[in-house]
């Protein structure tokens, strides 16, 4: 592995993966709270999620940040 990957905690971790590990640890109502776009409070769904992050880079920057922020505070435990 080379070193720009091992320390890159997003490295071979699907958008779909991140999303649904986040839902899991929050829930849709407290994931809203950190991230504020429609689709995580309005009729929330992994898809539809999927759809507005892919095509909306500060939104996935946003849901990537926070997942990271999760395995680091779940690494400490």
């Amino acid at each position: 592995m080379s070193d720009e990957h091992k320390n890159n905690p997003l490295h071979g971790v699907t958008l779909k993966m991140i999303l649904t590990d986040l839902v899991e640890h929050y829930g849709w109502k407290e994931l809203s709270n950190y991230v504020e776009i429609r689709c995580f409070y309005n009729d929330p769904s992994i898809n539809s999620s999927l759809k507005f992050l892919r095509k909306t880079p500060w939104a996935r920057k946003k849901v990537e940040d926070l997942y990271v922020d999760m395995v680091k505070d779940n690494a400490k435990d």
